[in-house]
């Protein structure tokens, strides 16, 4: 099935780009109805986080969250297949300055999982050097083409998480800059609850910990998706000052905070997907249990 899936997805990224939008979002609208399980997740996350709106809003908003993530799904063909100016053409760069700002530090390019963060990241890839880290996936085939997805321009390593935050140290400290994702509930271990839409929320201190140990500077990097088949805009913000701090439950906080912002901003776009809330403080139910 995923091999299918992997056919199909190589098959319609030939198509304009406006077209595979619509078969993206009409991808994701039947999604919505089938996929009963994830669309219990999103609506579960969409209630801890938005309490005050009507379950009407919130169901419009994971809708629309189906809606983007289907169309991110279908054009992953071009970053995984299309040519480097198919890639450069698909997603814009804004905000640059802040990155060649600090250039004279390790950088590590703080980005959370909206649905374009692929996005962002190869097409950053394309042009500079940027390590990453991913989980290996159960499928062979799913795995082989992520990894080639994002180290297909030559200027990427990716280390696995399983294998700890060494390897991602020793990268950053010989001056190659990080694409790191530490916004998804991984457990407790390795993690502080911080508040996120005021729900407690296991967050990894991973950011705090290897910029602590690589004297690295913090730069967000938020990929977003735009309308009518438009592409995506990867957008650098200025860097952080005063990270880490020395208490992992601030620093913890104030990624968490920041994030939160940029959810504010498009949140049909975050990855609500993610049981971002499973891992409780001790005596709280699972708010996914059935």
């Amino acid at each position: 099935m995923i091999r299918l899936g992997l056919a199909l997805i190589w098959l319609l990224h030939f198509l304009p780009l406006v077209v595979q939008a619509r078969l993206g979002a009409g991808l994701g609208s039947l999604l919505y109805m089938l996929a009963r399980r994830r669309r219990n997740v999103v609506l579960t996350n969409l209630r801890l986080c938005y309490p005050e709106l009507p379950n009407d809003r919130r169901e419009q908003i994971a809708r629309d969250h189906f809606r983007a993530f289907g169309r991110s799904l279908l054009e992953h063909g071009i970053l995984w297949w299309g040519a480097k100016t198919d890639v450069q053409n698909l997603v814009r760069i804004e905000g640059l300055e802040h990155w060649r700002d600090v250039t004279d530090r390790p950088v590590i390019l703080l980005a959370p999982h909206f649905i374009g963060l692929d996005m962002g990241g190869i097409r950053l890839a394309a042009e500079f050097r940027l390590n990453s880290v991913y989980s290996r996936q159960k499928s062979a085939a799913a795995d082989a083409i992520f990894i080639h997805g994002r180290t297909r321009f030559g200027q990427t390593t990716l280390f696995a998480r399983q294998d700890g935050i060494r390897p991602m140290i020793r990268s950053l400290k010989s001056g190659e800059p990080f694409y790191y994702l530490p916004d998804m509930d991984l457990g407790a271990r390795d993690s502080v609850f911080a508040p996120f839409f005021g729900v407690q929320a296991a967050t990894i201190t991973g950011l705090s910990r290897i910029a602590g140990l690589a004297g690295a500077v913090i730069v967000p990097c938020i990929t977003r998706q735009l309308a009518g088949g438009a592409g995506y805009v990867v957008k650098l913000y200025p860097a952080w000052r005063d990270f880490p701090s020395g208490d992992p439950v601030a620093d913890a906080r104030r990624m968490n905070a920041f994030i939160e912002e940029r959810v504010r901003e498009m949140p049909e776009q975050y990855y609500w997907l993610h049981k971002r809330f499973k891992t409780r403080p001790a005596g709280e139910p699972n708010p996914y249990a059935p």
